[in-house]
């Protein structure tokens, strides 16, 4: 988090010329740097780093959003049209579109992530003229794409990044205005209760990865179902502990539970993003 994009194209950049002065690697080094890239990023950063040092060097000015912190974005969008402000955030991954979401002024969000849920794609003439605005302030030449975008997948994954201080009301605001589309968007979000449907292997590896002090808090509003699908994960005296510990805690503030459960479900998705975990119950083991 602490790299910044200049760092990390200048050491490609060098790497670069020094794979290139080699005729072991030099030749067809691109397709090497693109899998490694892809490997380390994920896709969409990974295509956007790529186009930069492998293609001359030009960016849209969409791409060059998605490595600003999320306040500087919404600074950036904030007085712009709310569609525009929809497509900004369908275009970022979702953590960061949740960043920007919950910065943007309180009475546009709403209509933010309605609009984002109704995108379905955005034409090249219309991407073509926000990359013009946004390169108002960038240097570099846009590039067209037909980009798909936005849709209740993409606003589910939003919310699920989203505050658990902004959530609620806005999903309720959601439904105010639209309850199917209320529904939908949160029968595609993850939340903590979907837990349950993680295989048992999904959940031992998940538990490694999460402290005591944050389970016992999260788990403190669980319900008995989850609970004991986590303690028949973990070894007997793992497990009477943890009950030991649920039953001497005290009260706790609802917005600490639901901020211990959002971060155990961050290194959910992480875990699944990675391939090592399944999200969603489908059994299938991942390597």
């Amino acid at each position: 988090k602490d790299i910044s994009q200049e760092q990390v194209e200048g050491v490609m950049i060098e790497f670069l010329e020094a794979v290139g002065s080699q005729t072991g690697m030099g030749i067809g080094s691109d397709e090497y740097i693109k899998n490694m890239l892809t490997e380390a990023l994920g896709q969409d950063k990974a295509d956007s780093l790529i186009d930069r040092i492998l293609v001359g060097g030009n960016t849209t000015g969409l791409d060059t959003l998605k490595w600003m912190d999320g306040r500087a974005v919404a600074e950036l969008i904030r007085y712009e049209h709310p569609q525009i402000q929809a497509i900004v955030l369908s275009y970022l991954e979702s953590d960061q579109a949740a960043e920007v979401l919950g910065v943007l002024d309180e009475k546009v969000r709403l209509d933010v992530i309605m609009r984002v849920a109704s995108l379905e794609s955005i034409q090249p003439q219309a991407l073509q003229e926000l990359n013009d605005i946004l390169e108002k302030q960038f240097s570099g030449n846009a590039a067209t794409k037909t980009s798909k975008i936005g849709g209740v997948k993409c606003a589910a994954d939003i919310m699920n990044f989203i505050d658990t201080t902004i959530e609620a009301d806005l999903m309720d605001s959601i439904k105010e205005v639209d309850a199917e589309l209320g529904t939908e968007i949160e029968e595609l979000m993850f939340v903590f209760d979907n837990l349950k449907d993680v295989d048992d292997r999904g959940i031992q590896t998940l538990l490694r990865e999460v402290s005591s002090d944050i389970l016992i808090v999260a788990l403190k509003g669980a319900d008995t179902e989850l609970q004991e699908k986590i303690f028949k994960n973990m070894s007997k005296r793992a497990a009477e502990l943890l009950r030991d510990d649920l039953e001497a805690k005290g009260p706790v503030k609802v917005s600490e539970v639901e901020g211990a459960q959002k971060e155990i479900l961050t290194i959910a998705r992480r875990l699944s993003e990675s391939g090592e975990i399944a999200l969603g119950g489908s059994g299938e083991a991942m390597i």
